[in-house]
């Protein structure tokens, strides 16, 4: 073990430890960032209805957007960091970070401009029916203004937890979700100002959570950032973004396929007895409540990305499969739970987003139960492609990170309702799940075998 090792707790505390530390603050951390949707639905569905619903649904694409430009640079640059430090380049390491800073913030202005320039036009290219449009207009045209505070916010997230301090980054997202909660039930039930009061709710507790992340930022703690770190380098910018590339490009798989899932979702809605409306707010609460499933399972594979870079990094590859197998353990129990909630409860679960009509509560249930009956398998492939990104093969994480959203799901979107309607959106789910799941577990073995041929040859 080289100095660096031996002196930074990655490389020497046990890894239940580690996996503790570092995860349960990230679980909390992309719990708080997926309640930011739920509690803006929760209450506008009960004070706005149902296509108040639908509107916070095709507003959802410009969120992701903004979360791939965040996990783009913002795990590339802690990636990158960890990576250099376990290999002890304790010189390099501070220009990764100070470079996804800038990165950061400059790319959340550009989507928010983009985001008010072009906004009805991408509303209806994301799916909007008419009816539904002026309240996705009401509720985007405020929330843009938040982009480049979510961008640092969760971009830094990751750059404050591969500093050691997952607490704090815990706290940025924690004390945003808190704000933006009370602010919504004073907003939009107090003050009755419908999608308006949730965006403002929002928009105000993002810029909170940025600037506890920005003041952090500036003091960071394992190597101190100077000014000359944080001009932009191409070398170190390009570096940065490959090894994000995998977790952002799965961000944009997302929203393409949210897209052309919403436009399927209303062709084919008006096509049947559930309309164009229903379908698309339907499937906006159980995508949107599946993402509690995806945010602890992705905080346990964020918990796992500074243990398994270090430690590859330090040629420890035992450390490295203990971390990944540790995550996907706990993940499974998680999802199992999950997928008998969805099972049993779909029908409460979809009343607590507000009243509706028999058909609305119809296709939600089918939502639940058949598009989301493969969540108990979902844990393999966030878990696995954050793995491929920590030890630096972003080519192997970009391809998982699409398997499931853009190889698989989209073709099945596409083919199957042409045979059997709108049934055969929700069946498009648990197919493309199922092949993501099984590509996952065949990838990770084989690079299990490789770092066990490694360790005989003590490279």
């Amino acid at each position: 073990m080289n100095e660096e090792v031996k002196n930074n707790p990655l490389g020497c505390e046990p890894v239940k430890k580690l996996m503790i530390k570092f995860s349960i603050p990230s679980i909390v951390a992309m719990l708080v960032g997926a309640l930011y949707n739920i509690v803006d639905q929760l209450f506008i569905g009960n004070s706005v209805g149902q296509l108040g619903n639908a509107a916070t649904n095709i507003a959802f694409p410009f969120s992701t957007s903004c979360i791939a430009v965040a996990l783009l640079f913002g795990i590339g640059g802690a990636s990158c960091f960890n990576l250099s430090m376990g290999r002890g380049e304790r010189d390099k390491a501070p220009f990764f970070v100070g470079n996804a800073i800038v990165t950061l913030l400059s790319c959340g202005v550009v989507i928010m401009l983009v985001s008010e320039l072009f906004l009805e036009p991408l509303l209806k290219l994301f799916g909007s029916p008419d009816d539904v449009l002026p309240y996705a207009v009401e509720y985007v045209r405020i929330a843009a203004l938040g982009f480049p505070f979510l961008i640092v916010t969760t971009g830094g997230s990751h750059l404050i937890r591969a500093d050691g301090s997952p607490g704090i980054s815990m706290a940025c997202n924690l004390i945003g979700a808190i704000l933006n909660t009370v602010l919504d039930a004073i907003f939009v039930l107090g003050l009755d100002m419908g999608m308006t009061g949730a965006a403002l709710a929002t928009v105000i507790g993002q810029v909170v959570s940025a600037v506890i992340a920005i003041v952090y930022l500036l003091h960071f703690k394992t190597v101190p950032l100077k000014k000359e770190h944080f001009k932009p380098d191409l070398g170190y910018i390009s570096k940065t973004a490959s090894i994000g590339m995998a977790s952002c490009i799965n961000q944009l798989a997302i929203m393409v396929v949210q897209i052309v899932l919403n436009n399927s979702l209303k062709f084919y809605g008006a096509a049947s007895a559930y309309g164009a409306s229903v379908p698309i707010a339907c499937a906006g609460i159980a995508m949107k409540v599946n993402q509690i499933m995806f945010s602890v399972v992705i905080g346990l594979a964020q918990g796992t990305q500074p243990i398994e870079s270090f430690n590859y990094g330090a040629k420890q590859y035992k450390r490295v499969r203990s971390a990944y197998m540790l995550a996907l353990s706990v993940g499974a129990v998680f999802s199992l739970l999950c997928f008998a909630a969805f099972q049993i409860f779909p029908h409460q679960i979809m009343a607590m987003f507000g009243e509706g009509t028999a058909e609305y509560f119809e296709f939600g249930e089918k939502m639940f139960r058949i598009f989301l009956f493969f969540t108990w398998l979902n844990c393999l492939q966030p878990i696995s492609t954050t793995f491929f990104t920590s030890i630096g093969k972003p080519i192997k994480g970009v391809f998982l990170s699409l398997t499931r959203q853009f190889i698989f799901f989209m073709p099945f979107l596409l083919l199957l309702p042409m045979k059997m309607g709108i049934d055969g959106i929700v069946y498009s789910g648990p197919c493309a799940d199922f092949l993501a799941g099984i590509v996952s577990v065949i990838m990770v073995l084989l690079e299990f075998d490789n770092m066990k041929k490694l360790e005989r040859e003590g490279k």
